[in-house]
């Protein structure tokens, strides 16, 4: 996937294995551009501290407005996100 640069507004994100596809805007959570596109993503807490969603990221950039989700270091190290609190900065390709 090609990235856009950063001052896109919106991004291509690839759920694998299922294929689905949303669009995931630059300024929404992940999670939030998924539901408004009529895919549910398994969620509870909406702001990175119940782990309900965390979920591979196989490709791709996202940025976080809050200092340290709940993501362990090695987690993070690893390539795992939590949609709820991840903005997009480029094209993603996610786990379903």
């Amino acid at each position: 996937m090609d990235e856009k640069g950063p001052d896109a507004a919106s991004h291509s994100a690839l759920l694998q294995p299922s294929g689905r596809r949303f669009t995931a805007a630059a300024d929404r959570t992940v999670l939030a551009s998924a539901a408004e596109s009529g895919i549910a993503m398994t969620s509870s807490c909406r702001n990175g501290t119940c782990r309900a969603c965390l979920r591979p990221l196989h490709a791709g950039r996202v940025a976080y407005r809050i200092e340290w989700p709940g993501l362990l270091p090695e987690e993070k190290a690893g390539g795992w996100l939590l949609p709820c609190v991840a903005y997009p900065q480029s094209d993603l390709v996610l786990g379903d």
